[in-house]
């Protein structure tokens, strides 16, 4: 019922407790946000698409629910 475009509740906090197949559902989730903000030239530049990615893997990491 809720909206889709959302990654699950429940998937963020496995994610940010450290579950690999939760980190990996959230990587899947923003790929093409991803690749589309790694495009330099209408080429996706890997060193940028891997920063991007090891950027939001350490903002889960990060998270609180406070």
């Amino acid at each position: 019922m809720g909206n889709t475009n959302l990654v699950p509740y429940e998937t963020i906090v496995r994610a940010t407790n450290g579950e690999p197949e939760a980190v990996e559902e959230v990587l899947q989730h923003y790929n093409r946000r991803i690749r589309f903000a790694a495009l330099e030239n209408g080429h996706v530049n890997p060193d940028t698409e891997d920063s991007i990615r090891q950027r939001l893997i350490t903002a889960l990491f990060q998270f609180r629910f406070d």
